[in-house]
């Protein structure tokens, strides 16, 4: 069955790309649930009037949680995506060696 005159057919799949923390994704998903759990307390801590330096640990607790995944995605990052352009050519990993360095760029300007 074609198309009708005028109408473009779908475009077709293309298989998503496997990212460097492919091999860790449900240790990702397992701290995120968990980062998610601390952020519902925090919410139930402020809404009970819970002491502000409580509130302020568990915060730091939570921010901490999440530079540790950021951090592990990083280092996938480098670890597959970033030697795998260095493997194929210099252009390529010089290309990916600047997104790093941008990305850290924006982190640290938290």
């Amino acid at each position: 069955m074609s198309a009708a005159p005028g109408v473009l057919p779908p475009p077709a799949r293309r298989p998503r790309p496997a990212r460097g923390y492919a091999s860790g994704k449900e240790d990702y998903l397992r701290r995120l649930r968990k980062v998610e759990g601390q952020v519902r307390g925090l919410q139930k801590m402020i809404d009970a009037d819970a002491w502000c330096p409580d509130v302020v640990i568990q915060v730091a607790s939570a921010t901490r949680a999440l530079q540790e995944v950021a951090v592990g995605l990083l280092n996938d990052h480098l670890a597959h995506c970033v030697t795998g352009a260095m493997a194929s050519s210099a252009e390529e990993g010089d290309a990916r060696l600047a997104e790093v360095a941008a990305t850290i760029r924006q982190v640290i300007r938290l």
